[in-house]
Order: structure tokens, then C-alpha cells, then sequence
């Protein structure tokens, strides 16, 4: 049985979702049939049988492939003008930087390419620059996925051939050799088909219990590591234990008539009395607690609770990452007990996910809500102010979805520049793992890997599939670079 648009089952089948309406009484849920072990194993064989694992090997651009510039234009019209420019400056710095925000070029191109037909919740942008460190609400060090605005139930395969790729072009990048690279790429996928099989054995509660804690991790990779390569990590992962809202409020403001102040530092930080114009300063004011107070209504009651210890102080647009440049992202001061207790939110806009036109819409009427209920499926440990609201008229006079969330909250991620081969393919096989666990607690584990089985096929397959498709990302680098040079596009760069 299926609902529209409603998002998959822990078996492969499907949930009512929320309404996205708090007002609304809840919707009955969709009835989920139980499958045996032996039958959820026997649809994942006959899906390897109907599709080979080594049909994912294949890519090549369709006969009409959309033009990519094209592509990354019809995203242009949504967003901030004067910040798109900005997003094109930071794709042209690298082949690795445009694949960052290059997801619906990528999804337009697996949108044809061969599936299984099992689904999961997906990422939607599983790229390697999108897994991190981040601190769980148990105040432990956590390796996890950190990005879902295009989560959305899919084709699992998609997410891991995003992964996939996005190490062989950080690879290129870094200038691996090719059997360097090749290598990288089977630890990664064979990262993720081994842990899927492990979580295929284990109950539902051990795999929803399952997560990586950084110290552990570390413990057990030691003999791995070479001496750099373990000094790195340990610098990386003290250096994310400072990114916290009191670091970010030393940063980012300064204090002026007795009262702290974002600093603006335009056009990456504006603060919103500037961008309001000749608005009322109070109007301003009380629409932004009415704001609050909605986003508040969305967050578990006892986060309500600790949320109203916090008064707002100021609020400023901020550009952030590479493909999200032009979406509207704020960042919220608040103060608690003194300024010595201060806490960031940041609100991201929540748009349609890039997925949407190539598989089913979202269930959710609010794409922050889409955002939240995503993460909440796919990580182990998500922020405790990980909620949602609709602006019904922003400055623009626009309705808008938000999600919202702590803006440092020990924050920390894998630098591409300069690794070595060997910590790219430790980290690519963490990043398998963890996309694996992520998928496992949506999708059917089971029948995934009696998809996946106990070889290597799908492996080497990937791998095939990955060099082929950083081909065609090199050529789409190339033809952004040609519309700027032409004045199609315009691009800034150094911000």
C-alpha cells in the first residue's frame, strides 16, 4: 500500500508524513506490511537480477542533456540576485568546488541511470564535504552527515554515487594517481556495502542506537594513521571543540550603546535594519518575535522550554557554503543569563529539493519541516534546536520555508587540500559507513544488502561509474567558465 507522496518505511514501504500544519489533526497513517527476513533478502535478489550491479558502471550524457549553465540558472530567479554571483565565483575555483554546487546537474543526470528500486531517505547531496563533526546533545564528539536541504526519499544508489564521485574528483584535485584514486573509491563503496550487511544482521533498536563517536574512532584507526596524518586529525578535531556560540559571538560582534551587535560585513554579513530600509524599526522587531514564537511551537516542549531562557538581540543575513549561496540564510543573536551566554541560531531557507523533479514530491507542506523530518531520520544525533517555520511575507513580501538550527555547535570537517591518499581512504570508508547507517534506518536494509551481496561488483562498478561521471563534471567546470568569460553569467570570486 502507498500514499503520495509520503515518505519510505523502515521495510521499503511507506509512512504518512506530517501535515507541516500544527493546527491540523494527525492524518492516519498508511498500514506497513512486515516481511519476513527471507523475503525482504529475496527482493533485493530479484532486483539484482532484474538490474545487474554492474549496470551502474555506465555513464553517459543523455542525448538531450539540459545544458548545465542552464541548469544552475533556473535556480538563479529564487534566490538573492546580488548574491548569485557569488555562488558562480565560488563553484569556478575548483572542478571539486563546482561539483559542491553542482546537485541538480547531478540529479537531472541520475535521474536516467539504473535503480535498484529500493528506496531510502536520502541525503540528496552526499558529497564528502558534507559529513563532519559536530557535538550530540550528550555533549559527545559525533561523525555524521551535516547537510539534508535536499533530503527526500529516493533511489539509495544516488546517494552513494554522489559520495563516490565527489572522492575521485577531491582525488583529481589533490592530484592522485589514478590507481590512488581507484583505491580511495573501492574503500569508500566497499565502506558502505559491508556496513550495510552488518546492519542487515542486527535488530531495528541496534541499528537506530548506532553511531560513530570521534574519540573511538580515533582509538581505533591509530595504527592506521601515520604520524601527519594522526597530528591533522587531532588538530582538526581540537579546533572543532572551539566552534561554539561563544567563539561565534567573539567573532562576529562587537558591543555598541551596552548591547551586542552583529558586525556587518557586507554582502557576507547584513544585519536586517539595514536590509529592512525605511521599515519601522518596532514593526521589525515584533514580527521577528512573532517569527521565533512559531519556529519555538516546532521544537520538542522541553526545548521550548530552554529556548525561552533567551532573548533576541539581533538578527543578519549570511552567505554560507557553495551551492546554497543566494538562498536566504540568517543568523540569530540571542543572549541567556549575561552576554556571557550567548546562543546562535541560524535559519536557512528551505526550498523545493533538487530531487523533487525526478522522483515524488515532498510529503510536507513546509520544506523546512521536508528538512528537519529528514534529518531526524538519517542522523543518530541531531541539534536539540533543530526545528522549522514559514515566513509568510518577508522583507520582499515572499512566503518562505526556514529550518533552523544552532550555527557552531563544535563543528568540524574533513579538509580535501593537501590530504593523503591513504586518510582519504580512511575518511571515504567512514563516510560509507555512515551513509549506510543513515540509510538503513529508513530503507530495507535487508534486501539492500542481498542487493549489494558479499563481493565486489558493485564496487568496481561504482568506481567505473565515478571516474566516468568526474569527466563530465570537468566538462561542465569548463563550460561555467566559458559563460562567464562571455558574459552569460557573472561571477564573483574572493568572497
Amino acid at each position: 500500500m502507498s500514499t503520495e507522496g509520503s515518505d519510505p518505511g523502515p521495510a521499503g514501504v511507506v509512512t504518512a508524513p506530517a501535515t507541516g500544519d500544527l493546527t491540523r489533526a494527525p492524518q492516519p497513517a498508511a498500514v506497513v506490511p512486515h516481511l519476513s527476513v527471507a523475503e525482504r533478502a529475496a527482493r533485493g535478489r530479484a532486483a539484482r537480477r532484474e538490474v545487474p550491479r554492474s549496470s551502474h558502471a555506465d555513464f553517459s550524457p543523455a542525448p538531450h542533456r539540459p545544458d548545465p549553465v542552464e541548469l544552475l540558472e533556473s535556480q538563479a530567479p529564487s534566490r538573492v540576485p546580488e548574491l548569485v554571483p557569488i555562488r558562480y565565483g565560488r563553484m569556478l575555483v575548483s572542478p571539486f568546488t563546482f561539483y559542491r554546487g553542482a546537485a541538480l546537474i547531478m540529479a537531472a543526470d541520475l535521474a536516467s541511470s539504473p535503480t535498484s528500486g529500493l528506496h531510502a531517505q536520502l541525503c540528496g547531496d552526499a558529497h564528502l564535504s558534507n559529513f563532519g563533526v559536530f557535538a550530540s546533545p550528550d555533549r559527545r564528539l559525533v561523525f555524521d552527515l551535516n547537510d539534508f536541504d535536499e533530503t527526500l526519499p529516493g533511489p539509495w544508489e544516488w546517494d552513494v554515487k554522489r559520495l563516490a564521485v565527489s572522492m575521485e574528483v577531491a582525488g583529481r584535485d589533490n592530484g592522485y594517481s589514478d590507481k590512488e584514486r581507484r583505491s580511495i573509491l573501492l574503500e569508500t563503496v566497499a565502506g558502505y556495502r559491508n556496513a550495510m550487511r552488518e546492519f542487515a544482521g542486527k535488530g531495528a533498536l541496534d541499528v537506530w542506537y548506532a553511531r560513530l563517536e570521534v574519540d573511538e574512532l580515533v582509538t581505533q584507526l591509530r595504527a592506521q594513521f601515520k604520524k601527519a596524518q594522526l597530528k591533522r586529525t587531532e588538530k582538526t578535531l581540537a579546533k572543532a571543540r572551539t566552534k561554539d556560540s561563544m567563539t561565534a559571538f567573539s567573532k562576529l560582534t562587537r558591543m555598541v550603546d551596552g548591547e551586542p551587535q552583529i558586525v556587518a560585513d557586507p554582502p557576507l554579513i547584513e544585519r536586517v535594519e539595514e536590509l529592512a530600509g525605511d521599515m519601522d524599526p518596532a514593526v521589525v522587531l515584533a514580527s521577528l518575535h512573532e517569527l521565533l514564537r512559531r519556529y519555538r511551537q516546532s521544537l520538542q516542549s522541553d526545548r521550548r522550554i530552554l529556548l525561552e531562557e533567551y532573548r533576541l538581540v539581533d538578527l543578519a543575513r549570511k552567505v554560507v557554503g557553495v551551492g546554497s549561496v543566494g538562498t536566504r540564510a540568517w543568523i540569530a543573536l540571542m543572549i541567556g543569563r549575561d552576554e556571557s551566554d550567548p546562543l546562535f541560531l541560524q535559519f536557512k531557507e528551505a526550498q523545493s529539493s533538487v530531487l523533487e523533479e525526478f522522483t515524488a514530491k515532498s510529503g510536507y507542506a513546509n520544506h523546512g519541516e521536508r528538512v528537519v523530518a529528514g534529518q531526524h531520520l538519517m542522523q543518530a544525533s541531531s541539534d536539540i534546536f533543530l526545528g522549522w517555520l514559514r515566513v509568510e511575507a518577508g522583507l520582499d513580501g515572499v512566503s518562505r520555508d526556514f529550518y533552523g538550527r544552532q550555527l557552531k555547535d563544535w563543528k568540524g570537517s574533513f579538509e580535501t587540500e593537501g590530504a593523503l591518499p591513504q586518510g582519504t581512504a580512511i575518511y571515504g570508508r567512514t563516510c560509507g559507513w555512515t551513509l549506510a547507517r543513515a540509510h538503513a534506518r529508513s530503507g530495507d536494509r535487508i534486501a539492500i544488502a542481498s542487493y549489494l551481496g558479499g563481493g565486489d561488483a558493485f564496487d568496481r562498478a561504482i568506481a567505473d561509474f565515478s571516474a566516468a561521471y568526474a569527466d563530465q563534471n570537468e566538462r561542465d567546470y569548463d563550460a561555467l567558465k566559458r559563460a562567464v568569460a562571455n558574459g552569460q553569467v557573472e561571477a564573483r570570486t574572493g568572497l
